[in-house]
């Protein structure tokens, strides 16, 4: 069977697309801007390939790590934002209790530092709590 329409044929080298895509560029960018977006895409398809020989486990476990550091920044700040690192946390949280087991073997790593990052928001929490009653009492003494 033929193809008789005008669309390109998409194959797995994108090869249609991508001379109607460095056509557009010539037409919209100056050749130095074109450059540098032809090669950020090439940078880009190079980092997917790459990304995808890495097990999702990994990769998923390294954002569980990203977002744990983001509620430590937000639980470390001066004044501590809560409102922030429980929502980090709540985002680790989903991950780890999520997914379990399926993490691989950093799962139980995962878990602990789940409760460790709720444990410090807490010790936190409670701080800052002690801390605006002595304010609150001073005041009215």
């Amino acid at each position: 069977m033929t193809n008789e329409t005008s669309e390109p044929d998409f194959d797995d080298d994108n090869d249609a697309f991508d001379v109607e895509f460095d056509a557009a560029l010539d037409a919209q960018f100056d050749p130095d801007q074109a450059n540098a977006l032809a090669e950020a895409e090439r940078a880009m398809a190079e980092a997917r390939d790459r990304l995808s020989e890495v097990p999702a486990e990994v990769v998923i476990t390294n954002h569980v790590m990203g977002l744990y550091e983001l509620a430590a920044i937000h639980l470390s700040a001066t004044p501590p934002d809560l409102r922030q690192a429980v929502l980090a946390i709540d985002a680790v949280a989903c991950l780890v209790d999520g997914l379990g087991d399926r993490l691989g073997e950093d799962a139980p790593t995962m878990k602990d530092a789940l409760n460790n990052i709720r444990l410090a928001f807490v010790q936190i929490k409670g701080q800052m709590t002690a801390e605006s009653s002595d304010d609150a009492a001073s005041d009215v003494g």
